[in-house]
């Protein structure tokens, strides 16, 4: 006779099953959570913290970023802008222009030549600053007495403030009274006009800037060098590669992840530093100094009348050429394989 061993069916488990498939079912009916709502219920305690950082920028930068863009639109001055005189109280008048802003500065040969300086300002300062950056942690990446000492040193310059620096290179460039001039008069060398001649002021103003710009470089470098395994430089020793050789073929690429990321902030500051420029020349001698974002300055606030909305063009200008060159920078990292 057969014996079924199949097991009982217990009425309490298939109705517990009956309800549980019926739960799927419903479950299975309704539209899937969307992501953000996903996401806010897994990881609300960390927007949470996110929240006040988002507030600020948007604050800070966001609304700016937004009044910039409105005012490029239109054709707002000094003269017709909301203001309060006293007791009176005057509404602004000026009105929306659409992109006659941008077509008259494109059509300027002042945007040219601002644009021309800035770009081999920017190219020859980050070029200069990554070389000598590259050169000094490869330097201070050997083990040799004092060498806490140097790396101390060298990041002296990024520890002082921005301004307080130009002020000191201003004193040091001073035709009549400054150090380096009364170093090359003891050497029989007449007085160097540091700033008042236009070659010798764009030769001073990109100095100064490669004094504050190495010590980020050398301390972005140096982390990078101190990342790439010692074994790879003594395989390749090994196998009698010459210093050049292992530094082609072993320092740069262990470097290119972090070099990317380092040039391209390095550019985007360099093509914005206004202090250095402004402090140190402000634009002269004449205009031969003027960078693209001190002229907008000069727009805004030393002409007069002020044009708010003609600054307000040229920033906006400023923002989408940048843009441009991260888009374009970008991509030429992805065709190398380097994505982030």
């Amino acid at each position: 006779m057969a014996v079924d061993t199949s097991p009982a069916m217990d009425p309490a488990a298939g109705a517990k099953g009956a309800r549980g498939r019926g739960s799927r079912v419903r479950k299975a009916g309704t539209p899937p959570p969307s992501r953000i709502r996903n996401a806010l219920t897994r990881h609300w305690y960390a927007w949470a913290m996110v929240a006040p950082v988002v507030l600020v920028i948007g604050l800070i930068i966001g609304y700016p970023l937004v009044r910039g863009v409105y005012l490029s639109l239109t054709d707002a001055n000094e003269a017709n802008v909301e203001r309060t005189i006293g007791i009176n109280h005057i509404p602004a008048t000026y009105q929306t222009v659409g992109l006659d802003n941008f077509q008259a500065i494109l059509k300027d040969q002042v945007f040219w030549d601002r644009l021309s300086w800035t770009v081999t300002w920017t190219v020859s300062c980050v070029a200069l600053t990554f070389a000598i950056g590259l050169g000094l942690a490869v330097l201070l990446n050997r083990r040799f007495a004092g060498r806490t000492l140097y790396r101390s040193l060298l990041i002296l310059p990024w520890a002082v403030p921005a301004f307080v620096s130009v002020f000191a290179w201003r004193l040091l460039y001073n035709e009549k009274n400054g150090i380096l001039n009364k170093v090359l008069h003891g050497g029989g060398i007449d007085a160097v006009p540091w700033l008042n001649d236009p070659t010798m002021a764009k030769v001073s103003v990109i100095a100064v800037n490669i004094w504050l710009g190495v010590p980020f470089m050398l301390v972005a470098l140096l982390g990078g060098l101190q990342s790439i395994p010692g074994e790879l430089y003594e395989a390749a020793e090994m196998d009698g590669a010459s210093p050049w050789q292992r530094f082609r073929h072993i320092t740069l690429p262990g470097l290119r992840s972090v070099s990317s990321t380092v040039i391209l902030l390095s550019t985007i500051w360099t093509f914005n530093m206004f202090p250095v420029i402004f402090l140190l020349t402000r634009g002269g001698p004449g205009d031969s100094t003027e960078i693209l974002v001190t002229y907008a300055y000069r727009l805004s606030f030393v002409n007069s009348p002020r044009d708010f909305a003609g600054a307000s063009a040229w920033g906006v200008l400023i923002l989408l050429v940048l843009m441009l060159f991260a888009v374009v920078y970008r991509r030429s990292l992805r065709k190398q394989g380097e994505v982030w």
